[in-house]
């Protein structure tokens, strides 16, 4: 089937001649090996979780298969696709600490077809001091997803906000970084701190890793601050600023509280069509096959 045919799946982005136009994706005929993909940024409330679980509806609706990893110990990303994550006797947490893990065993799927989740809750803020006498303390969460490589064309990892030892597992597992930044001032403060971090664990940890690219959240152009700021990122980081803007609605609150992504929430919304041009234009880009 096309998927430019299914509901939903509408390309708004031609409608305005400034922007760039990001091509419906062909299907796939095998899926994995996945690209690991971190959503990090240690200041709270910048749109990572917003990120993380819109952005993997996305790129499921274009037929990807998708697993979103949710390493927050509050467990946003569980609840907001409909996983009461303390009510279960088995997260994230546990199979950090396993001496044999077996992620197969806690991943949930989800409304969405192509996207499941491995869920976290508040015991995963345990992990740091359980993990900080281990050998190889940094590697944990990448010999948990070592056997679902190659199930999925995707992993998504929901960082919590700091730059600790959980944050430094999701690098150290991860081919690329994602950094969500509300465009206002205070939000640009700690990118440079991420970035440097960001940078030790490619040339201590992992030498693959990679910033894909920092994402512009909560946008509102109608004000001068908002705009100056975006030409502030566009300054800093040229290419490395993703060209799609996720703006600031009131849709993406209510479709977490109903516990789903806005892509089905609202699929018709200008938000649900932002987040499908992300996965859009991070397929062009080759990040992702």
């Amino acid at each position: 089937m096309n998927d430019s045919k299914q509901p939903g799946l509408i390309d708004s982005s031609a409608s305005n001649p400034e922007e760039k136009v990001f091509p419906v994706p062909a299907p796939l005929e095998s899926h994995g090996p996945a690209r690991v993909i971190s959503m990090c940024n240690q200041k709270g409330g910048v749109g990572k979780t917003t990120t993380t679980i819109n952005l993997g509806a996305a790129l499921a609706e274009y037929g990807r298969r998708v697993l979103i990893v949710d390493f927050d110990p509050q467990g946003a990303a569980s609840a907001g696709l409909g996983i009461n994550a303390h009510e279960l006797d088995s997260t994230i947490y546990d199979q950090l600490v396993a001496n044999k893990p077996d992620v197969g065993t806690i991943i949930h799927g989800t409304t969405v077809h192509g996207l499941d989740i491995v869920p976290a809750n508040i015991d995963l803020s345990a992990a740091e001091v359980q993990l900080v006498n281990e050998v190889a303390r940094e590697q944990a969460l990448k010999r948990v997803l070592r056997p679902v490589m190659d199930v999925y064309d995707v992993i998504l990892v929901d960082c919590q906000p700091s730059l600790g030892l959980l944050t430094i597992n999701a690098l150290t597992a991860s081919h690329g970084v994602i950094i969500p930044l509300e465009t206002e001032f205070f939000a640009l403060r700690g990118v440079a701190l991420l970035v440097e971090t960001v940078e030790r664990v490619t040339d201590r940890l992992n030498g693959s890793l990679e910033i894909d690219g920092i994402l512009a959240t909560m946008v509102d152009t109608r004000t001068l601050h908002s705009r100056e700021v975006l030409e502030r990122l566009e300054q800093a980081f040229g290419d490395k600023l993703f060209d799609t803007r996720i703006r600031r609605t009131v849709k993406f609150p209510d479709a977490s509280v109903a516990s789903e992504p806005i892509t089905s929430y609202a699929p018709t919304h200008p938000g649900a069509e932002a987040y499908r041009r992300l996965a859009r234009e991070i397929i062009a880009r080759g990040d992702v096959a």
